[in-house]
């Protein structure tokens, strides 16, 4: 696990509102604080949907919702002259990129063996953090995962522009 701070808030806050940088990460979960405080659970719930609409959206199979489909009601609440009193979101990358992750860097973890491995977004009013996590469904002294998760997201900022410390 490690934390970064990041350096460029305003264009970190575009990336993670206005573009497509983040969409492909899976929503755990998210609260806001602005005129009022929002708690948004991820969670998806294809009862919602019709059948053939449900069927359209295969990667929420996980059962998370993709940041993108979510992205436009986040940035609804955000929009405005005053910047959040507080921010906090907790991805998970999907499913299909922790077995690549696994098959990139031969990490002998099973992908069912994982519960989720995480990017927590945190802002405070002033300052913005982001913290890698991971979480297995066993058992492991072996600390590989998270370092190559770790690797992963400092390659993601880096290829994203987004500065860190």
């Amino acid at each position: 696990m490690r934390s970064y701070q990041i350096q460029d808030i305003r264009d970190f806050m575009k990336k993670l509102l206005l573009r497509e940088d983040f969409d492909t990460f899976l929503l755990s979960e998210a609260s806001i604080t602005t005129y009022a405080s929002f708690h948004i659970d991820g969670r998806f719930h294809p009862e919602f949907l019709s059948s053939s609409e449900a069927e359209l959206l295969a990667a929420e199979k996980s059962g998370y919702t993709l940041w993108k489909r979510l992205r436009p009601f986040f940035f609804e609440l955000t929009k405005g002259k005053n910047t959040p009193l507080h921010l906090h979101i907790v991805f998970r990358l999907a499913p299909h990129n922790v077995s690549s992750l696994l098959a990139q860097t031969g990490i002998s973890i099973l992908p069912e063996q994982i519960d989720g491995l995480f990017l927590n977004i945190h802002f405070d009013g002033a300052t913005l953090s982001c913290t890698s996590g991971t979480s297995l469904k066993i058992f492991s002294l072996d600390r590989s995962l998270d370092h190559a998760w770790d690797e992963m997201l400092e390659k993601f900022f880096r290829q994203k522009e987004i500065p860190f410390t």
